[in-house]
């Protein structure tokens, strides 16, 4: 098998579990995922079968979340797994949200929650809170599209938040920031996750449903990737599966190509004003 799956990830389970169950379903170990969601949190999980596992890194990877907010209290770990910390009588309005969530629009520098997998010294963040140990956390850079207010419940004081946004952020650190803003303390008590790239919620598959012909919902990685294509001779194809440079001027664009053959991916290559190198070979 070879392509990719828009799985559903439920929750109380792992994204790893997800992988372990899909491992055992298709008795192939070469299976990924590209971005953990955490226990708590469902939606679209994009799952590589077999060598698309080596195409994993040139998917786009933005991501899209609806996330609800809990106000009033803070966790330790910012999501409703962790234990209350923190409470607060401060009532939130509708407006005092809105005004809030434009703080977060653009380039923003985020703190990373101290429970989650990031490794500071070769040792995870979780593992230093676990054993209460203090650790110099740095703020990183990522990138807020959108941000939106989508529903408000004022007696509840919950918000569900739409956010659209890059690589890496942590839509719990958002969700603790706001409470801190606001001056009432939040954690995220909810999440799914409705897009990863070009991966939607309307269009992800259950875990059940992928228990019989698995093949049915396997996605060809050509439409998903965003790079030019090049389909190449039979000569070519030899000198790719030895990795050799040949000559090929049909596409103007110099970068990352997809080499087709056959109808299938050969190669990732750079094409460097009509001269094709092979960076990774497929077939």
């Amino acid at each position: 098998m070879f392509g990719f799956l828009n799985v559903y990830k439920p929750k109380g389970i792992t994204s790893h579990d997800v992988v372990g169950i899909l491992r055992r379903i298709t008795k192939i170990k070469q299976i990924g995922h590209t971005g953990t969601l955490d226990p708590f949190a469902e939606g679209v999980l994009p799952v590589s079968i077999g060598k698309a596992t080596r195409l994993i890194e040139y998917l786009n990877d933005d991501k899209e979340y609806l996330a609800t907010v809990q106000f009033g209290k803070n966790t330790d770990t910012y999501d409703i797994d962790g234990e209350v910390i923190y409470n607060s009588d401060i009532k939130v309005t509708y407006d005092d949200v809105v005004k809030a969530l434009r703080n977060f629009e653009g380039e923003i520098m985020q703190l990373p929650p101290i429970y989650s997998a990031i490794k500071v010294n070769g040792k995870k963040l979780y593992e230093y809170a676990r054993e209460n140990k203090h650790v110099e956390v740095k703020p990183r850079q990522v990138f807020i599209q959108n941000i939106e207010l989508k529903n408000f419940d004022y007696d509840n004081q919950t918000a569900e938040i739409l956010v659209s946004c890059s690589k890496g952020t942590y839509i719990r650190s958002i969700a603790y920031d706001l409470g801190k803003m606001l001056g009432c303390g939040a954690y995220l008590s909810k999440l799914c996750r409705t897009k990863a790239g070009k991966f939607n919620l309307s269009e992800s598959v259950k875990i059940d449903d992928l228990s019989e012909n698995i093949e049915k919902f396997l996605i060809n990685p050509l439409t998903l990737l965003d790079m030019p294509v090049l389909e190449i001779s039979e000569v070519e194809h030899k000198k790719v599966l030895f990795g050799q440079v040949f000559e090929n001027k049909s596409l103007q664009n110099n970068g990352l190509i997809i080499l087709v053959y056959g109808g299938n991916i050969s190669a990732v290559a750079e094409n460097n004003n009509g001269i094709i190198k092979v960076k990774k070979v497929f077939l």
